[in-house]
């Protein structure tokens, strides 16, 4: 079964990494922002470490709904430095397909100025859609 149906409008170059959009039936999950933190408030010492465990705490609250990667329709990640983020792409796409597997969302990549906690250097929003239970 077919969980989202990707939004690629014909003539248009394929994405890399992200969908353009997604369409989906079922329960809305609506994740607030994840930080690179570990349980104990413990930050990861790059933007690709803190990526990663950014993607974990996301998989994790998703599992209290019953839900994994697969369900993610869309990710909005907020970065402090932007060359960061390409230097250390391949990296980062390394560790996002260990961690979510390939299966790539809509998604926006922005610049912020700062993030709530000084040593995030990346916080990611994230919404899933799960199958309904059936009665």
């Amino acid at each position: 079964m077919t969980l989202h149906t990707i939004l690629q409008p014909s003539g248009w170059p394929k994405p890399k990494g992200y969908a353009n959009g997604l369409a989906s039936h079922g329960d809305t999950i609506w994740l607030g922002g994840q930080i690179g933190w570990n349980e104990k408030g413990e930050f990861a010492p790059d933007l690709a470490a803190q990526i990663g465990q950014v993607l974990r705490n996301i998989l994790t609250v998703l599992a209290e709904a019953g839900a994994g990667p697969e369900h993610v329709v869309r990710l909005t990640w907020y970065l402090v430095s932007m060359d960061d983020y390409h230097a250390q792409i391949k990296e980062i796409g390394r560790i996002y397909r260990e961690t979510m597997g390939m299966h790539f969302p809509a998604m926006s990549v922005v610049q912020v100025t700062r993030l709530a906690e000084t040593e995030a250097l990346v916080e990611i929003e994230a919404t899933a859609v799960r199958p309904a239970p059936h009665p």
